[in-house]
């Protein structure tokens, strides 16, 4: 193939600065484009020949490559590799990209341009007869920057490739169109205030979506709006900075600001685009003002009564700064009060509490007068020097009021020998009126303390004494509480605590120190020790305590043991013969006298119980009589007499419940069912002999007639004479039949008489006469034996047997 001619050269220039230079905005870039590509295609032109696109017979294309390779150029079978576009583009039609063109077009209609990749057949469209490339809408640039595009010739009539498919790319030419854009919409930022001037505050910063490798869309030059002249923004970083001095730049004047801050690309010359922030900007506190109080001098008034600790005043002051810088504390520097006062800081509220440090006393003193001083707890050197104080002054008056009596003492220490009468004085105690009226005091004892009623004190000059004998062994301590109550006003009263100490004396004899088990081998020796006994003693010498031990006198002569006083308040038990026989005697007993060593002295005698025992060679233990080994005490002699009593009371009481069993259960004297007489004769009394055995003849029931010659020797008793005259004296009654009659008169004569029974009979007079269906009534023929007798018939009586029935049933089921 033919190396391109000058015209086809010229004619494909003027194709291609025709496609390049279709906006008008952009002819000067697409000349330089095509001086550069010119120059590329001179100097590659042996390269690129291997890479020649084309079809045509075989010969050619050797010869073409052979010539190539000879002239070092090759003919390009495309003439177009790249293209360019307008983004944002606005007009009606389609815009219009290029042309693409192909040495197999030979004009005669028989070839089709085929488009294809990225937006092909939607976004761009070919004109298959004449290879111009347009593009169908608006594109962005910031959405996509190029495309890649392929393309291919093919025959019309066969379908069949007349180049191989070649790519090329469609780049969009980047205009100004996006605004510069913030990465807050609003910032907050601070500095401390009294800053210096350029002093760093925030720094803000926006992009531009448009091309900065291209023009100056997206340089961004940054400017102040709003925030003059107290802050500066750096046009090119968005660093805001403090535009004033630290006089002008103070938070107790202005603490918040709002600066706007704006962001223009094309480098801000007139025509770009321009996006705006807002930032918020606080100015922080440094300590630079100091406290101050609120008034130079201060008056309060505390009650006299009013206790250690007590809140006297609340003083507050005043701090322009805020937070920590605002936190202050108080002192009290002068004044002579200052031992009598406190004053601390309340964190909360950054007020000094006065309080109440020594107790107040409005007759000795009625007022006070203290400075105070308030400063930070932080200082800061740049702001305030160490003298940056307040000073106030602070007056206080003490009120008067009816104080309690005042004890001299707080608490009183009294001592007492144990052995001390009943009366004696133990001590004293003195109370006063403090107020100005000094009333009297009377005291007393607080019996709550004192249940026992051992100690009193004298109601008017506070001496206390005993009321009872004291024993220090018992209790060694007594604590009392001693009350003094003015006289006129008795809701006025104080208290005080008296302990008093009860002093020993030697009372209490010394004795063994424990119940001492000594035994002694049946063969022993002479002087050997079987025991080493000690002592103990109730009370306390100061001099501590110093026993003496001896053999009681009564044991001296023939003694079968000796005491050996060992000199440090033990004393030993030593044998005094050889051998001791368990079967002579097993048990003896050895007096000692211990004696204590204090005035008076005292002493006292203790049995020590030696068992013999035989004994191995070692001399240890192996039997002893039984009455030695038995180890337990066994019961006492209180436990055993109450056992016995228990039991004697036990036995009574059987005893007592049989005797009423058989009382009921005795056999009546008089069994004859015949007889109707109803007798209860008692042996219980050294009468008259057979004479009381004689009991009222009811005979004369049968005849009355012979009641009359009988009326006087039956009207007395023939046991006892009567001394009284009878009240009543009765008449014999006419009627011999009337037996009522006759019962009722024997009846109102005993009522009236004095000497009526109780004494060793009764007479039961009852008669139910002929017909009745409960006959004799008798309790003498109710029993023929001594069986237990069943009493349940009488409920089939009737009515008016049901009680008898009753109380003869519950008798039966008691006793039984």
């Amino acid at each position: 193939m033919d190396l391109p001619t000058s015209s086809r050269w010229s004619s494909w220039k003027d194709k291609t600065f025709t496609s390049y230079t279709s906006s008008r905005k952009m002819r000067t870039i697409v000349l330089a484009v095509v001086c550069v590509i010119y120059l590329g295609l001179s100097l590659g032109a042996l390269s690129l020949s291997r890479q020649r696109i084309g079809v045509g017979d075989g010969e050619k294309t050797e010869a073409a490559i052979s010539g190539a390779r000879l002239l070092k150029r090759v003919r390009r079978g495309w003439l177009w590799n790249q293209f360019f576009l307008q983004e944002e583009y606005t007009g009606s039609d389609y815009q219009y990209i290029g042309k693409l063109q192909s040495d197999q077009d030979h004009g005669n209609g028989l070839v089709k341009y085929v488009l294809s990749g990225e937006g092909a057949g939607t976004i761009f469209v070919i004109d298959e007869n004449n290879g111009d490339l347009h593009a169908t809408r608006r594109l962005d640039r910031e959405e996509k920057a190029f495309y890649i595009l392929k393309a291919t010739v093919v025959n019309k009539r066969t379908g069949q490739k007349l180049e191989p498919e070649t790519e090329f790319t469609v780049k969009l030419h980047d205009i100004n169109d996006n605004e510069p854009q913030f990465s807050k919409d609003v910032y907050t930022g601070s500095v401390p205030e009294r800053s210096d001037i350029g002093t760093s505050v925030i720094q803000v910063t926006a992009t531009d979506a448009d091309d900065s490798m291209y023009g100056n869309s997206a340089k961004l030059v940054y400017s102040i709006s709003q925030g003059h002249p107290y802050f500066s923004v750096d046009p090119n970083t968005g660093v805001i900075r403090t535009a004033l001095g630290p006089g002008d730049m103070d938070r107790e004047q202005r603490e918040h600001y709002q600066v706007v801050i704006e962001a223009k690309d094309m480098a801000g010359q007139r025509g770009g685009l321009t996006g705006t922030t807002m930032v918020n900007i606080t100015l922080t506190d440094v300590n630079d003002n100091p406290p101050r109080f609120t008034q130079s001098i201060y008056q309060f008034r505390v009650p006299e009564s009013s206790k250690s600790g007590s809140p006297v005043a609340r003083i507050s002051a005043t701090d322009r700064d805020i937070g920590t810088n605002a936190e202050m504390y108080f002192t009290i520097v002068s004044g002579d009060g200052m031992d009598m006062f406190d004053i601390f800081t309340d964190r909360v509220s950054q007020e000094g509490v006065i309080t109440v440090s020594k107790p107040l006393d409005y007759e000795k003193k009625p007022s006070y007068t203290v400075e105070i001083q308030v400063q930070n707890t932080q200082l800061d050197p740049r702001f305030m020097s160490a003298g940056s104080k307040d000073m106030a002054t602070v007056r206080i008056a003490v009120e008067d009021v009816d104080e309690p009596p005042l004890f001299d003492k707080a608490s009183y220490l009294m001592e007492v020998k144990e052995n001390a009468a009943v009366g004696v004085a133990v001590g004293s105690v003195s109370a006063m009126d403090p107020d100005g009226a000094h009333s009297m005091v009377k005291y007393s004892i607080d019996r709550r303390t004192d249940m026992d009623h051992l100690f009193n004190v004298h109601p008017g000059n506070g001496s206390v004494f005993l009321l009872k004998s004291l024993d220090r062994e018992e209790t060694a301590w007594h604590n009392i509480s001693i009350t003094a109550t003015e006289l006129h006003n008795p809701r006025q009263s104080s208290h005080v605590p008296a302990y008093i100490r009860l002093l020993d004396i030697n009372d209490n004899a010394p004795t063994f120190a424990t119940l001492y088990e000594t035994f002694v081998c049946e063969k022993t020796k002479a002087g050997q020790l079987i025991q080493t006994v000690s002592a103990v003693d109730a009370d306390e010498p100061l001099a501590g305590h110093k026993f003496f031990f001896s053999l009681a006198p009564e044991g001296t002569h023939r003694s079968n043991f000796t005491v050996r006083d060992n000199g440090d308040n033990t004393a030993g038990i030593l044998t005094r013969r050889a051998s001791y026989s368990r079967l002579h005697q097993s048990v003896y007993l050895v007096p000692v006298v211990i004696t204590d060593g204090d005035y008076p002295m005292q002493s006292s005698t203790g049995t020590l119980t030696v068992r013999v025992c035989t004994c191995d060679r070692e001399g240890n233990m192996e039997l002893c009589n039984a009455e030695a080994l038995s180890s337990s005490p066994g019961l006492s002699t209180g436990a055993l007499i109450a056992i016995l009593l228990c039991a004697i009371i036990l036995l009574m009481i059987v005893v007592l419940f049989t005797t009423l069993k058989r009382q009921r259960k005795q056999e009546p004297l008089i069994i004859s069912k015949e007889d109707i007489r109803d007798n209860v004769v008692s042996y219980n009394d050294e009468g008259g002999g057979e004479e009381d055995t004689q009991a009222f003849d009811i005979g004369a029931l049968r005849h009355p007639e012979a009641a009359a010659a009988l009326e006087e020797t039956t009207k007395q008793r023939r046991d006892i004479i009567p001394t009284d005259t009878l009240i009543y004296t009765p008449h014999p009654s006419r009627d011999n039949g009337d037996v009522c009659e006759f019962i009722n008169q024997r009846v109102l004569e005993n009522d009236c008489n004095p000497t009526a029974p109780p004494y060793d009979s009764l007479a039961t007079y009852a008669y139910e006469g002929t017909g009745s269906v409960a006959e004799s009534l008798s309790s003498l023929g109710s029993a023929s034996s001594e069986a237990e007798q069943d009493y349940h018939y009488l409920s089939d009586w009737g009515p008016r047997f049901r009680k008898l029935a009753d109380l003869y049933g519950a008798e039966d089921s008691y006793f039984s």
